[in-house]
């Protein structure tokens, strides 16, 4: 991370924190400043901009190496625990301007999965860390992304709730050390 990579073709992208969609013409200057649940966070001259994993190509990043990631999910799937690897899934969506998974930064506030006329449905309650961002319908796409790929979902609804509002005190003890916190 942190060095200067050439766009080899052009990409879609998200403008952080306005969460507009953008176009980044192939050989767009781009450095990668946060890679993490399969997005990537990038800085351009125009500012920062969130580049979603299926583009990762154009940055230069084997993607194999992003799906070994997914083994936890996967362990938990093997187990029958689907709320377990639900879960996992959700600890790889992260803020593109913060280093915590929303698992971890306390933004879940409910998970529940729903058996109907043969169907895995879920449903997701989440919150933002703050009422204005832009990149909120982003985040919630992500997290609702991540469920479907898990295998026996039929259905993932995500939805942006904002009581009880969040505050910090909400970040696990892992979140809080990865922000310095503790």
């Amino acid at each position: 991370m942190h060095e200067e990579i050439e766009l080899t073709r052009d990409v879609e992208a998200i403008q952080i924190p306005s969460g507009d969609l953008i176009k980044l013409p192939v050989g767009t200057k781009v450095m990668i400043t946060q890679a993490l649940g399969g997005t990537y966070t990038v800085a351009t001259q125009s500012g920062l901009a969130r580049i979603k994993q299926d583009n990762a190509d154009a940055l230069g990043i084997d993607l194999e190496a992003e799906k070994a990631k997914l083994s936890a999910a996967n362990e938990a799937l093997a187990a029958g625990d689907l709320q377990g690897a639900i879960w996992e899934q959700l600890k790889l969506v992260f803020d593109p301007e913060i280093p915590v998974n929303i698992v971890d930064l306390g933004l879940v506030y409910d998970c529940t999965i729903k058996e109907e006329e043969g169907e895995t449905n879920v449903e997701m309650k989440m919150t933002l860390t703050a009422p204005g961002c832009g990149m909120g319908p982003t985040i919630a796409a992500d997290a609702q992304s991540k469920i479907l790929m898990l295998e026996g979902v039929s259905n993932a609804q995500v939805d942006i709730v904002w009581d009880p509002v969040w505050n910090q005190d909400m970040i696990s003890e892992e979140g809080k050390m990865k922000l310095g916190m503790i």
